[in-house]
C-alpha cells in the first residue's frame, strides 16, 4: 500500500454527491484534474468549519467540486459565495450543488471576480470567514488584495497551486510568466505582517493563510 492510500483510507470519504461530480468532470470536461481532489476536498471543509463558517467566499468554481466542499463546511445558516468567470459552466455547478443538497447555501455569482466581489460586499468590512482562491493564477494577489479587508481576525484564507508542479522550485528553468507570478506572491505572502501562514504539499501546494 502506498503512503498517498493509507492517508486517504485513514480520512473521511468524499460524498456521493462529490464523487458523482469528479465521474462527471472526467467524461465531460477537458481538463479533470482541475479539481481539487478528495483529500484537498475535505482539508477544506474542516477549515471552513474550524473558523465557524459563517460566510465563506470561493473565487473560482470550475464546475462545483470544492464548492460541494465549502458548503458542507459551513456552519447553520451560513453562505458561501462563490464566483465563476466562464458562464459555460453555470448550469453544471447549479446541477451538482443541488445534487449534493447545498444549492440553498451557495449565492452563485458568475463574472470577473475581480468587479464582482466590491458589489456584493459593498460597505462590508471583515465579514468573511474563510476564503478559497482557485482562479486565475496571474490574479493571485489582487484576489489576495481584494479579500483582505473583508476577512475577519482569525479567518483563513486558502490559495491553491502556489507550488505549480515544482516549478517554482526552479525559475532559471521555468522562466513563464504563471511560474514567476506564482513565486513572486508566495514570497510577498511569506512577509505579509497581515498573516500567518504555512504552505502545505497537498496536490499542486496549498498556502494557508490566518488573518491577524
Amino acid at each position: 500500500m502506498l503512503l498517498s492510500d493509507y492517508i486517504e483510507s485513514h480520512t473521511t470519504s468524499a460524498s456521493n454527491a462529490a464523487a458523482a461530480v469528479e465521474r462527471w468532470a472526467h467524461l465531460h470536461t477537458a481538463q479533470p484534474q482541475m479539481l481539487c481532489g478528495q483529500y484537498e476536498g475535505r482539508l477544506l471543509t474542516t477549515l471552513c468549519r474550524a473558523t465557524g463558517g459563517r460566510c465563506a467566499v470561493e473565487i473560482g468554481a470550475y464546475v462545483g467540486y470544492s464548492t460541494i466542499f465549502i458548503a458542507q463546511g459551513l456552519g447553520d445558516n451560513g453562505c458561501l459565495h462563490t464566483f465563476e468567470v466562464n458562464d459555460e459552466n453555470e448550469q453544471a455547478i447549479d446541477s451538482h450543488l443541488r445534487q449534493a443538497g447545498v444549492r440553498e447555501r451557495v449565492s452563485l455569482h458568475i463574472g470577473d471576480a475581480l468587479s464582482l466581489i466590491p458589489s456584493v460586499f459593498r460597505n462590508e468590512e471583515r465579514a468573511v470567514d474563510f476564503a478559497f482562491i482557485d482562479a486565475d493564477k496571474r490574479h493571485m494577489r489582487d484576489f489576495y488584495e481584494l479579500m483582505m479587508p473583508l476577512m475577519r481576525v482569525g479567518g483563513i484564507i486558502v490559495v491553491d497551486n502556489v507550488l505549480w508542479s515544482g516549478k517554482v522550485l526552479d525559475l532559471d528553468k521555468n522562466r513563464d510568466i504563471d511560474t514567476a507570478v506564482i513565486h513572486a506572491f508566495n514570497e510577498f505572502v511569506q512577509n505579509d505582517p497581515r498573516v500567518e501562514n504555512i504552505m502545505l504539499d497537498v496536490r499542486d501546494g496549498l498556502l494557508i493563510c490566518s488573518v491577524l
